[in-house]
């Protein structure tokens, strides 16, 4: 599945996705210690909403442009981080989790981000201008080892590919155990898109038998039921969860799912441990 993220920005699988990193950072940022924030499919870093790729799908209508018309103070957060990259009510431009990133950032945290594709990767950097955000241009799963463990005490890698290669799930796999022994008490949050329910779930089976413990996972399901052919939602798996983003995550998804619901459908959200 190819998922260039200029065409998708914005939409519903961003809105959660970007909500809940906000908690996550802000749930390991309640201990003084620092942070190491480690983004390893960068992006370019900001997207306009009104641009050619994202009006050819329009999924923002269905996506941010929800979120800001929902008043539930949950995603108070979330919509105040959009509209710092914009300065007209209605958001045109949407920071990608770069951006998002770098507005958590304290004075003790570090910010290292990486982006392989050439033009994106020179986006980013035009996008990252004014912020302390260290820019690669490598391969994402080598950087990925490569900077484990962190040079900080804690820190959060989050791994959003999109999905262009027969073997990005492989490979995700296969360095997600090769970091889990290098920082077993590290936190991953990785992305994935939902469309083809039999390959998500040989997936899960095989991240299941690397019997990480703390391995969260969370679903967001647009329709009551498949839509083949189409993409049906989002997911991220979370290894290591703090208990205080554990605690808060319940009533942020339940009004994530009621604000990016599509008419029609109910959608669910759901947030299970895939090693019991």
């Amino acid at each position: 599945m190819n998922y260039r993220h200029s065409f998708h920005a914005g939409n519903s699988a961003d809105v959660v996705k970007h909500a809940l990193l906000i908690a996550l950072v802000r749930a390991l940022q309640l201990k003084e210690g620092a942070l190491t924030l480690i983004d390893t499919h960068a992006g370019c870093g900001l997207y306009d909403l009104f641009g050619d790729q994202a009006q050819r799908t329009g999924e923002a209508s269905q996506g941010v442009m929800r979120a800001f018309a929902d008043t539930n103070p949950l995603l108070d957060d979330y919509r105040a981080a959009v509209q710092a990259v914009n300065d007209s009510p209605e958001p045109r431009l949407y920071p990608g989790s770069p951006r998002f990133l770098a507005q958590l950032l304290r004075p003790q945290d570090a910010l290292i981000l990486n982006e392989k594709h050439p033009e994106d990767a020179l986006a980013l950097r035009g996008a990252m201008r004014g912020t302390p955000a260290a820019i690669h241009q490598r391969d994402a799963y080598e950087l990925w080892l490569a900077l484990l463990p962190t040079r900080t005490p804690r820190g959060l890698v989050v791994v959003d590919p999109p999905y262009e290669q027969t073997d990005e799930r492989a490979r995700i796999t296969a360095t997600l155990a090769a970091a889990h022994r290098k920082w077993a008490h590290g936190v991953t949050a990785i992305w994935y898109p939902l469309k083809d329910r039999a390959t998500h779930v040989q997936w899960k089976d095989k991240l299941r038998r690397l019997a990480i413990p703390k391995f969260l996972n969370v679903e967001h399901w647009l329709y009551d039921t498949d839509q083949p052919g189409l993409y049906n939602g989002a997911g991220l798996f979370i290894i290591n969860p703090p208990y205080a983003f554990q605690q808060a995550l319940p009533p942020l998804l339940e009004a994530s799912r009621a604000a990016l619901v599509p008419e029609g459908h109910r959608g669910r959200i759901t947030a299970d441990w895939l090693v019991k």
